[in-house]
Parts: C-alpha cells; sequence; structure tokens
C-alpha cells in the first residue's frame, strides 16, 4: 500500500512515525524543507519539498498509483484543495483535516460532492473525549465500541477501593459485575493479565464494559459515577467551543475564562447559555474568585502546554474538581503522565487513531474489518474492534480451543446489539463485533489473533 502525507506538523509527524509500522510504502509532502529532512531522518519514507496542493508536487509523488491520500496541513482549505486534486488525478481514497467550526454542519455535502473519503475533525474529536469523561469523571480515559454500547475505561487503584492484593479472578468474584480487567499498568511493567494477576494500590486498571456494568463496577468499589454539573474552561479555542457546546446539551454549567477580548465576545454570542469571563486564566486570585474550589470539574485548553499542565496541578491542591489537561507536545507524555493530574488529552494521538483505524480496514482481508482502534497503555498496547463477515479458522470454536497469541485478550463479543464478556466456551460468530485487545501490535484481520 501506497500512502500519500501532506503536512508533516504534529500530527503530519505522529501519524507518519505509526504508520511506518504497517509495512507501507510513505511519501511525504512539506514546504518545509527542514520538517522533511527532520522527519525522513527519523522514519523510512521518501521526502518531497513542496505544495501538496500543486499537481506537478503530487505526480512526483505518485499519486496516479498511491492508495490514500492524507491532508493535515495546518489550513483547511488547503487539505480540501489537496484532496480534491488527489481525486481528479487519480483513483486514491482522500483524508482531510477539517479543523474550522464553519465547516463542521457541511460535512456531508463536503463528502458527497467534492468526493472526500474522511473528514478529520481533531478540536471535535479532542472534545467529544473530554464530554465522555465528565459525564463519568471516576475515568482517566474512556474509549468507545460498538457505537457506545461497550467502553474501555482506565481508572486509578485507591486505598479506598479496598482491591490491593486482590487477584484479578478474586476481583470478578467479589463484585460480580460483567467487566474484564484488560490491562494493569503498574510502576514498573504493563500486563495484559491473566486471572492470578495481583492488584495493588497505585495501578491504573483497564476495564471492559458495558456502560451501565462500568457505573454499576465503580458504584460497588466506592467511586463516583454521576456526571459533572459545573465546568470552568481556562481557554477560549475552537476545543472548548465545541466542548462547551456538548457540556451545555448535557445541563453542565459552563465558565470559559479567555483573555482575548475580541475571542470573548465571539464566544458570548455563539455560546449564550454559557458564562464568558475576559480575564488571565493562570491569574490565581481571578480562578478562586469564579469558583476553582467549588467547580466539579477544571479543564486546560490554553495553547500551551506548559500553562495546561501547571494549572492542572494547582487546581489539584485546592479542588477534588475532575481535572482534564490538553497536551500538544508528544515528547514528553511519559513524564507527564507520572505526574497524575488526572486526564491528559493528545489530539494529536487521536487524530492518528482514526485515520490509522480507516488504513488497517483498507488492508484487511474480505473476511473481517477493523471498526474501531485505540492506541493504549501509554502506545504499548492496541485496543481493536473487528467486524466478523465471513467465516473464518477463528469461527465455530470455544475461545478456550484457540491457539490465541500471547498478550492477547478478547475482551468483548456484541452479537445483534447484545453485549457478552466471553467466557472459555463462547464462539465467535458471522455477524459478530469482537474487541481484541493485545500488546502485539499491527493486527488487521481477525485471523492475527492466532498463533501461526
Amino acid at each position: 500500500m501506497q500512502i500519500i502525507i501532506v503536512g508533516c506538523g504534529k500530527v503530519g509527524r505522529t501519524l507518519a512515525e505509526q504508520l511506518q509500522e504497517e509495512e507501507i510504502d510513505l511519501v511525504l509532502i512539506d514546504t518545509s524543507a527542514e520538517k522533511i529532512n527532520n522527519l525522513t531522518n527519523d522514519i523510512d519514507a521518501l521526502g518531497i519539498v513542496g505544495n501538496g496542493a500543486s499537481i506537478n508536487t503530487l505526480m512526483e509523488a505518485g499519486i496516479e498509483s498511491a492508495d490514500i491520500l492524507i491532508a493535515v496541513t495546518a489550513s483547511d482549505e488547503l487539505n480540501l484543495l489537496c484532496c480534491l486534486i488527489g481525486q481528479k488525478t487519480s483513483r486514491c481514497q482522500t483524508i482531510a483535516r477539517v479543523r474550522n467550526p464553519i465547516y463542521s454542519k457541511e460535512i456531508g455535502f463536503i463528502k458527497e460532492r467534492l468526493g472526500v473519503t474522511m473528514i478529520i475533525n481533531p478540536e471535535f474529536a479532542a472534545a467529544q473525549e473530554i464530554s465522555r469523561l465528565l459525564r463519568f469523571p471516576s475515568a482517566i480515559t474512556i474509549d468507545t465500541f460498538a457505537r457506545g454500547r461497550v467502553e474501555l475505561l482506565k481508572f486509578k487503584v485507591m486505598p479506598e477501593f479496598g482491591l490491593d492484593g486482590m487477584s484479578v479472578s478474586q476481583l470478578s468474584d467479589k463484585f460480580r459485575c460483567d467487566i474484564l480487567v484488560c490491562a494493569i499498568e503498574s510502576r514498573d511493567m504493563v500486563a495484559i493479565p491473566g486471572g492470578n494477576h495481583i492488584i495493588h494500590n497505585g495501578d491504573f486498571v483497564s476495564i471492559i464494559a458495558s456502560p451501565m456494568n462500568a457505573a454499576l463496577f465503580f458504584k460497588k468499589i466506592g467511586l463516583k459515577t454521576n456526571q459533572v454539573k459545573s465546568a470552568i474552561l481556562v481557554g477560549g479555542g475552537t476545543i472548548s467551543y465545541y466542548l462547551a457546546r456538548a457540556l451545555l446539551a448535557m445541563k453542565i454549567r459552563v465558565k470559559i475564562i479567555e483573555k482575548d477580548k475580541n475571542r470573548c465576545e465571539v464566544l458570548s454570542d455563539i455560546l449564550p447559555e454559557a458564562t464568558i469571563i475576559n480575564g488571565d486564566g493562570t491569574d490565581k486570585a481571578l480562578l478562586l474568585e469564579e469558583g476553582l474550589t467549588r467547580t466539579e470539574s477544571f479543564v486546560t485548553l490554553t495553547n500551551m502546554d506548559e500553562e495546561n499542565i501547571f494549572l492542572s496541578l494547582f487546581a489539584k491542591t485546592l479542588s477534588n474538581a475532575k481535572l482534564v489537561a490538553k497536551v500538544n507536545r508528544l515528547s514528553y507524555d511519559e513524564i507527564i503522565d507520572s505526574l497524575d493530574i488526572g486526564s491528559v488529552i493528545y489530539p494529536k494521538y487521536i487524530t492518528a487513531d482514526y485515520i490509522l483505524q480507516y488504513v488497517r480496514a483498507m488492508q484487511n482481508t474480505i473476511g473481517s474489518n477493523v471498526e474501531t482502534l485505540y492506541h493504549i497503555l501509554d502506545n504499548r498496547a492496541e485496543a481493536l474492534e473487528f467486524a466478523i463477515h465471513e467465516t473464518s479458522p477463528v469461527v465455530g470454536i470455544p475461545l478456550s480451543e484457540l491457539h490465541l497469541k500471547k498478550n492477547l485478550l478478547v475482551g468483548c463479543l456484541n452479537r445483534n446489539g447484545r453485549i457478552r464478556i466471553p467466557r472459555g466456551q463462547d464462539t465467535i460468530r458471522v455477524g459478530d463485533t469482537v474487541i481484541i485487545v493485545t500488546t502485539n501490535k499491527g493486527l488487521r484481520d481477525i485471523c492475527d489473533i492466532l498463533e501461526r
């Protein structure tokens, strides 16, 4: 498979780094020679310095034989133009990053009439992820499958839960909730656990369950499961707009602090139900005056990662609010995760996962298809949802008799909308969707779960 990426900024780099593991021929286009040189020094790809909307540049990149063109420059219009020209000169699939809210209501027209295969909006996707977290504040991360019928949730084990020293199988027996513990992160290891794995205070545990069963489990161990009632957002950018709109629809009180007066006036017009404060979100006195100690959630969405992290650390000392921080730079994610500042959102990862999911789906055989894909456990594992279209070596055989790869769990079966955490005698059937959690990267077909 040959893929052309136009735009080598943060999203383009992240995408290129992940796609190089997929046995794909990559061609990278950017107007900056420095970006091209830096990226091609790190990964195996052909780099071209030029304008991705130029037919000559695309022809040099091999557009006539390309399978997918991905345009992720900083300009929505340039991304759409690249895709339009790409489609007129070849039969390739096209993916465009489109961020401006003006276009959000025109996605159907853009896809149908302009022929763009897929539209990605990182800010909207990030806002959706944050809104899920505020709906279920006990979780650090929430990934959804089966159109929202199944969730993968991560939480931190605290002493008051009484889980320290308990094995995974004991956890299931004691609480009798239909959940599956699919991953455990401790200070020195990451594991896809078996039944004998011991849970300790401070571990980060990921579970798969339906939203109802997850809420029941969290309630039994003493974790808050109700959505927040109020939110303070620091920064009035595009993510704040999308997030405020979603939270207001959930009947959550929203207050946005933004230091640019003109932007405040715009937000006041388009979000009349929200409270817009013109001020510096890093001002301690202002935060206290606007209710930091009383709010149930505090989300930092400025353009500076350091501000977002620092503000979350500050809020942690004064408030019991659910904390969410947006981080754009990916270089220091291990350090950031160790700070324990609640939930950290990386819009670039979200975008790359959506696109990688589509690429995997194109690579699959007709027997099954990747419906959903998330990188989890700090990018050391994947959670995938496969749709089973026809019979194969995994269909109709009890799971206990399948020779599954190591460090791999069959996490959930979705059969005609009915969700089941599978046991050893359960079987995969044609028409099911199946959720797999594994540290084995690059699964493209459901048969890839088997040892060869």
